[in-house]
């Protein structure tokens, strides 16, 4: 199941460390008082190579025998956490070490980049395995990167959270909708949640219905896939209350209001909020943070159907609003809209929900930074100082009130589509926060889930989004 990603496939125990091929890792500063200490046949082989120790770069120094002595890694102005996540596969295949050996942030970043750069998504490729793996399983086969002996002063738990809620993340949207529809993410769900002595409690096709979860079943009913809400509970009783929401649309294609071709074709990522909030319960759950977490996903698939419901349709929520239907590829904020309030009625002392949810989002940051909203400003500084920290970028938009009014209906409470075409990510968090309590702390996260290009560490395909920077969030205010 995806939910069993294999963790730190690329770093190794360091008894062999003697052995391993020591790695400097050199910003441009660095490099120059570097190359002084070395004899010139050295200098020369660094200058004729035009090394000059640019972020992602590398050189190999041989040895006498024409084997590696050393590498020499590019940290640049040593910016960039990412500068080593290259070599897991531009390296060849041996074990290497840092030297001297990194401490502290640095550590952790030289171990979460290189894991991260390692990491394949090989599940429909023939005669491979995973990362780490060869096509037997072994991890010392063919196919597996270089790898890096853990540095001493490694939080080696840090990492393998990190890791760990990242890769999941990744390899639940990266599944085909073919075999990641509300049933198989139910799945991986409950594989996550048996493995940490997590509750969970799943109310499926017309049951939702029959327990007011109305928009979910109205939105998921057109598909031969019945829809459902998963709701997973860890943690003690009396502990603060965080709770996540995560938009599970396993497959958008726009409903009635039919998206074209080139829209429909990645929306097996449409899960991509789920996604985001089982990687980040993930990390959670491994840390044993105390906590009460709650985990809600409404997961349907938004299909053409004589059930599906239809533009100007008027349904019936939760929280006992109606909602008039002006578009039905605006089906993430109707699902999350019950979710919501079922999670605000708990009253949590944080509620954060995550979802692919506008392509307005994506016009105006583009596919890098996580578009948010919060409803405190306390918890809006919080979340950008851990963002920072943790290189996860987020710009915050404004929950502008004035702009309520554009979905506004002339028959229900509210249009789940805005008039005009304005502002879509932020009529889009309006109509959400009509679900949620002024008094409960929210954050809202408008995520694109994909990486249309691929960059070291972070392949073409599934990503995470924000995740390490939630995570800090909650650790840092409950933890």
């Amino acid at each position: 199941m995806p939910a069993q990603t294999t963790l730190v496939t690329a770093l190794i125990d360091g008894s062999d460390a003697d052995a391993a091929v020591p790695v400097n890792a050199l910003t441009r500063e660095a490099l120059a008082s570097w190359l002084e200490a070395q004899d010139p046949a050295t200098r020369r082989w660094v200058e004729t190579a035009g090394f000059k120790a640019e972020a992602g770069a590398h050189l190999m120094l041989p040895d006498a025998e024409g084997g590696a002595a050393r590498v020499l890694a590019g940290l640049g102005d040593g910016s960039d956490p990412w500068a080593l996540a290259g070599l897991p596969t531009a390296l060849p295949r041996a074990d290497y070490r840092l030297d001297p050996a990194p401490e502290g942030d640095q550590a952790f970043w030289s171990c979460f980049a290189w894991e991260m750069g390692a990491y394949s998504f090989t599940r429909y490729k023939s005669n491979t395995a995973a990362p780490g793996a060869g096509s037997d399983g072994d991890p010392s086969g063919p196919s597996r990167p270089a790898r890096l002996v853990w540095p001493e002063g490694a939080d080696r738990d840090a990492v393998t959270r990190a890791v760990a809620g990242t890769t999941l993340a990744r390899d639940l949207i990266n599944t085909p909708a073919s075999d990641m529809g509300p049933e198989e993410l139910e799945d991986a769900a409950r594989v996550l949640a048996d493995a940490h002595g997590a509750t969970m409690d799943v109310i499926v096709g017309e049951d939702l219905e029959r327990a007011n979860y109305p928009a979910i079943y109205a939105v998921g009913k057109g598909s031969a896939r019945p829809p459902r809400l998963i709701d997973i509970r860890w943690g003690r009783e009396g502990a603060p209350r965080v709770t996540l929401v995560g938009k599970g649309v396993c497959f958008d294609s726009g409903g009635y209001d039919l998206k074209a071709s080139a829209g429909m074709k990645l929306m097996k990522k449409d899960m991509g909020g789920a996604a985001n909030t089982l990687g980040l319960a993930r990390m959670i759950m491994m840390a044993g943070l105390d906590v009460r977490l709650r985990l809600l996903i409404p997961a349907v698939e938004n299909m053409v159907s004589g059930t599906a419901y239809r533009p100007q349709d008027v349904l019936r929520t939760r929280k006992g609003l109606t909602v008039e239907i002006g578009n039905t590829d605006a089906e993430g904020r109707v699902v999350l809209c019950d979710a919501l309030a079922e999670a605000d009625s708990e009253q949590p002392d944080l509620l954060v929900d995550c979802a692919t949810l506008t392509g307005a989002a994506r016009v105006a940051l583009g596919p890098e930074i996580a578009v948010y909203f919060a409803n405190d400003d306390s918890l809006a500084a919080d979340i950008e100082r851990h963002a920072e920290a943790w290189h996860d970028p987020v710009w915050r938009l404004p929950l502008w009130a004035p702009y309520r009014k554009m979905l506004d209906s002339k028959t229900a409470d509210i249009n789940n589509a805005g008039e005009g075409g304005f502002a879509g990510a932020i009529t889009a968090a309006l109509y959400l926060k009509e679900f949620v309590s002024d008094s409960t702390r929210w954050a809202h996260f408008d995520i694109y889930g994909w990486n249309p290009a691929g960059r070291p560490g972070r392949p073409a395909g599934g990503e995470a989004f924000a995740l390490r920077a939630l995570y800090a969030l909650v650790a840092d205010r409950f933890g």
